[in-house]
């Protein structure tokens, strides 16, 4: 953990509800939330913490005096969240590992910069994480997998050992990764399949519902 600076959140969804809940747990200092919407509304408070304005706001502070926490949540075909890091990464500012107190955490994992552990999920030995990653609530990521920058492993889902997932990929709640895989850029795992072969650079699997082929993402 890297968090000592006063924390600033980006963004008021449900994803950064959580991480409030988060970094509230672990006692960090929580300067307050920056959102274009709550700015536009006139808010002075959201959920206890000061609502310090929409982007603009990020003018005004100093990237090295406080850190930044990017609640912007990962959806399937967005690339809102990956620009943002990026893009305020080039003005300095910097992203804390977040981990979640009832997570585990192998000693010999390496998280990258702004990668988000939640509540009950297990890394395990050797496993390599990308910044600005999310490995959400209860997922299981196991040992000697290699994921890439970007990537969001889903509430429940489950990677198997020396699993490869490239950067930006999907992998959807509840959904497995069966041992020694590869899951390609941008690719989509669907909530609750199982994958039990390669999957190509921006592909879907289809969860239960409708499980009959991979068909090509949309750009």
């Amino acid at each position: 953990m890297n968090a000592h600076k006063p924390l600033v959140i980006l963004g008021a969804g449900g994803h950064a509800k959580v991480l409030l809940a988060l970094v509230q747990s672990l006692g960090l200092d929580v300067l307050g939330v920056c959102d274009p919407v709550l700015a536009e509304q006139g808010a002075g408070l959201w959920r206890g913490i000061a609502v310090l304005g929409g982007d603009a706001a990020l003018e005004a502070l100093d990237p090295d005096s406080v850190e930044l926490v990017n609640g912007l949540g990962q959806l399937v075909g967005s690339a809102g969240r990956a620009n943002l890091f990026q893009r305020l990464k080039l003005q300095g500012f910097r992203f804390p590992v977040l981990v979640h107190p009832t997570a585990w955490v192998d000693s010999s994992a390496t998280l990258q910069e702004g990668v988000q552990v939640m509540a009950g999920a297990v890394i395990q030995a050797d496993v390599v994480i990308g910044a600005n990653s999310i490995i959400n609530t209860r997922a299981g990521v196991d040992h000697d997998c290699r994921l890439g920058v970007d990537v969001h492993v889903a509430p429940g889902a489950t990677l198997c050992g020396s699993v490869r997932v490239a950067d930006r990929a999907f992998i959807g709640s509840g959904a497995t990764v069966i041992q020694g895989l590869n899951v390609g850029m941008e690719a989509v795992v669907g909530a609750g399949a199982t994958l039990t072969r390669n999957l190509e650079a921006r592909h879907v699997l289809l969860g239960p519902a409708g499980r009959k082929k991979d068909a090509p993402k949309e750009d």
